[in-house]
């Protein structure tokens, strides 16, 4: 499953993108905004636009770690 490797909220913030900023440039939709504030993974739109306001690459965002309960499930398939 993917995850956060960085606070991405909290780095907008600290770049001078707070939540106001963000929603009144239309650079995240309401949507991003509270998937990342719950920690849930956003959509290829709303990356590439966090990519290109911190300038990183989404790797740097995101990591892969495996889910033990969806390796049982599909080990036993």
């Amino acid at each position: 499953m993917l995850i956060y490797k960085i606070n991405v909220s909290e780095k907008l913030k600290a770049t001078g993108y707070d939540t106001t900023r963000l929603r009144k440039e239309r650079s995240l939709n309401e949507n991003a905004i509270q998937y990342l504030r719950e920690g849930r993974p956003v959509g290829a739109k709303a990356m590439d636009n966090i990519c290109r306001l911190l300038d990183t690459q989404p790797g740097d965002i995101l990591g892969y770690v495996s889910d033990p309960h969806l390796d049982d499930t599909q080990n036993k398939t």
